[in-house]
């Protein structure tokens, strides 16, 4: 018996196909409309047609419904220690509660489903991947499917699926189609994943540093038609300079050295980030740089003061840039 519980989809479909390669026969239940009683009484009855099989209740926090005892005591929490004594045998039943974060007000409701299930001695818990461990994923999945891409590049996927480990799975493998062996660039993943132009504005860095002026304003008019608050994506355009700046400072030549430092300095970083922060350096001199930063805070000034049009602002500030 195993209770599946936490948001988090990719994780929960590799641990489902497991189980289903193994015991093909899945018998399907809904807590929110089968009582747990008759879950438990279809898992003690023989099947016709196999030995082994699985009993799959999803929506397994319909156990606790409003005015239920939070203390999860009653019938049902009974029943379920009775027949975790006495299971029957080849039957492996799985409670899948996927409603529910372990953080902000769903904590409180994920816990009590926890304490419920307390007796089922397997708990797989599928909490949603860090930054790191999505990239860390996407590595994973791309030397699996074979895909040439680089760090930058992946990093640019994974920010713009929002680290969703199930979408990075998807987007992977259609990449993969895509390519056909060779090297994946931005522009491929702009044309073929859904809001990547718009989530992210690493490509305008990258624009900028190179002068190109149409590139950076047709990656900045992506943004604004892709509804991209503008102060934020400033935000992310004034941290990339400055870290670019404490980089070229330092005398940093490489992505493993600018990770280290900055690391040290407490600053997260993670190695496609630092990759962007090191293409960052190669395109701007120090002095340019140091005008980057001033642009830009003038241009964040700019925004919150009683102000035309954002555009114009950010369209100034390219002009500025790439002058």
């Amino acid at each position: 018996m195993y209770l599946f519980i936490g948001p988090e989809v990719y994780q929960r479909s590799v641990c489902r196909k497991a189980l289903v390669e193994r015991i093909a026969q899945v018998d399907r239940f809904d807590i929110d409309e089968t009582p747990l009683a008759a879950v438990l009484d279809d898992a003690r009855s023989m099947s016709l047609f196999s030995s082994e099989r699985i009993v799959w209740a999803t929506s397994a926090e319909g156990v606790l419904p409003k005015g239920r005892a939070a203390d999860a005591s009653g019938g049902e929490a009974a029943e379920l220690e009775k027949y975790i004594h006495h299971p029957a045998p080849g039957v492996v039943v799985v409670f899948d509660s996927s409603r529910y974060g372990f953080d902000g007000e769903d904590k409180s409701k994920i816990e009590r489903v926890q304490k419920f299930f307390a007796c089922v001695p397997d708990q797989v818990e599928f909490r949603p991947y860090t930054p790191e461990s999505a990239r860390q994923l996407a590595k994973e999945l791309a030397r699996a499917a074979g895909l040439n891409i680089g760090l930058s590049e992946l990093g640019l996927l994974v920010e713009s699926l929002g680290g969703e480990a199930s979408r990075i799975a998807t987007e992977i493998e259609k990449l993969s189609l895509f390519a056909n062996g060779r090297k994946v660039t931005a522009e491929d993943i702009a044309l073929l994943v859904p809001n990547a132009r718009e989530s992210t504005i690493f490509t305008l860095v990258a624009a900028l540093g190179r002068g190109d002026r149409k590139r950076s304003l047709d990656s900045l008019d992506a943004l604004m038609k892709g509804g991209e608050y503008l102060p934020l994506a400033l935000t992310f355009l004034a941290t990339q300079f400055r870290l670019a700046l404490m980089a070229q400072e330092a005398n940093l030549r490489s992505a493993p050295q600018i990770q280290a430092h900055f690391t040290r300095q407490g600053i997260r970083t993670w190695r496609d980030r630092a990759e962007q922060v090191n293409q960052t350096v190669a395109a701007f001199s120090k002095a340019k740089l140091e005008a980057a930063v001033d642009k830009v805070y003038q241009a964040d000034r700019a925004l919150r003061d009683a102000r035309p049009d954002d555009r114009v602002i950010m369209e100034e500030l390219v002009l500025d840039l790439t002058r």
